[in-house]
């Protein structure tokens, strides 16, 4: 029984001695790994970028609508039926050309009246031309026989006065002949009413089609909008704007347009126009840009994105703006070590974002940033450069 007992205290020693010396050997094996393994355990993973010197801009972007840069509605002066329409939807119509025709049977005849008036009109100035001619004659033989002592004066008189009344009754009849005259002219212009032309004014000679609002066989009266023609180059782009964009825009300013319909082009503008009142309603103000639209694929009613740049910068100091943080009340970047080992605090004052870069300025603004990690890092901390990791493809 004691054999047994010290049997078993004896393999308990060998077992715990054993367990000692492993111990020992892994100690002293970490202890010879050196330091190094230790301060990499202590330093914290980052990822960097460079500082650059680069150009910047402030671009502002705002959602907008197409607009015509000129419209023309084709409307008769005149009502009637309307009895041919000469042109559609998105044809182009030249300067002048007749786009649409009225029955013109009631203005025809209209004319012939005036026609018929006008005769009548000149048969009375020749009769009143004639019967002045008669008095005249008549007035000049009661001279002569005056002369003679034949005639007593009352028959003077009243040749005179026959005389006199022919020719107030011959400028009666010319007044009537140029208002004939004149009628037969209105009648012929109401008539050519019932031929509607597209006569706008600018300096384009042609134009398209853009909306037809009737139909041939409607009834129509003076005024009514038959077609609406506009102009589509150039084409105008309209945005609206807050106070805090308005100062930096000013005419001629340079714009880019892009839209949902072609994606993948750009179109260049100009600011043409700013409004100088701001609405009440949405406290914005309208803004024009002329878009040059060579190929007219741009239509009125499109939606649209014009880019404005506000302010621009030719050389300044430019960081990813994940860079970016604020400690303790301040903006500030995390700048690399020479060897990248260490980082330090440096303060800043951010200008100008564009995309996912940012201005700053500030001392000791040289090397690399970091832009991962920033969380864990203070003024002076050891770093390391960590790999970014690529996602798997699918």
């Amino acid at each position: 029984m004691k054999w047994s007992r010290w049997l078993f205290s004896l393999l308990a020693l060998a077992l715990a001695a054993a367990i000692g010396w492993q111990v020992y050997a892994r100690l002293e094996a970490l202890h010879q790994g050196g330091g190094k393994e230790r301060r990499q355990a202590r330093a914290v993973p980052v990822l960097a970028a460079p500082i650059e010197r680069a150009p910047i801009a402030l671009e502002r972007t705002f959602s907008g609508t197409l607009e015509a840069h000129e419209e023309f509605f084709a409307a008769p002066k005149v009502g009637g039926i309307v009895r041919r329409l000469a042109v559609n939807l998105g044809d182009r119509v030249s300067r002048g050309q007749v786009i649409a025709e009225l029955d013109n049977a009631e203005f025809v005849q209209a004319v012939a009246q005036a026609e018929a008036e006008l005769e009548v009109a000149r048969a009375n100035l020749a009769e009143a031309d004639s019967l002045l001619q008669i008095a005249e004659r008549e007035l000049d033989r009661i001279d002569r026989l005056s002369a003679r002592g034949v005639s007593s004066a009352s028959q003077r008189d009243a040749a005179q006065a026959d005389q006199l009344a022919r020719q107030a009754h011959l400028q009666v009849t010319r007044a009537q002949l140029a208002r004939a005259e004149a009628q037969l002219e209105t009648a012929r212009i109401r008539m050519g009413y019932t031929r509607v032309s597209a006569d706008w004014h600018g300096d384009d000679e042609r134009r398209t089609v853009a909306d037809r609002l009737v139909d041939e066989g409607e009834t129509v009266t003076a005024n009514t909008p038959l077609l609406k023609i506009v102009r589509l180059d150039p084409i105008n782009a309209v945005f609206h704007v807050t106070e805090k964009d308005y100062g930096g825009l000013s005419t001629g300013q340079q714009v880019t347009l892009v839209t949902d319909a072609f994606p993948d082009s750009e179109f260049s503008g100009v600011i043409e126009r700013i409004a100088p009142v701001f609405r009440e309603a949405t406290r914005q103000a309208r803004v024009e840009v002329r878009v040059d639209n060579p190929q007219r694929q741009l239509k009125p009613g499109m939606f649209a994105r014009a880019t404005v740049v506000l302010e621009r910068v030719a050389e300044a100091t430019v960081v990813p703006a994940a860079a970016l943080i604020r400690r303790d009340g301040e903006d500030g970047v995390f700048v690399l070590s020479e060897d990248g080992a260490a980082v330090a605090w440096r303060p800043v004052r951010p200008g100008i974002r564009q995309g996912e870069r940012t201005q700053v300025s500030g001392e000791g603004l040289n090397g690399r940033v970091v832009v991962l990690g920033q969380q864990m890092l203070k003024d002076g901390s050891a770093v390391f450069i960590a790999e970014r990791q690529s996602r798997p493809q699918p």
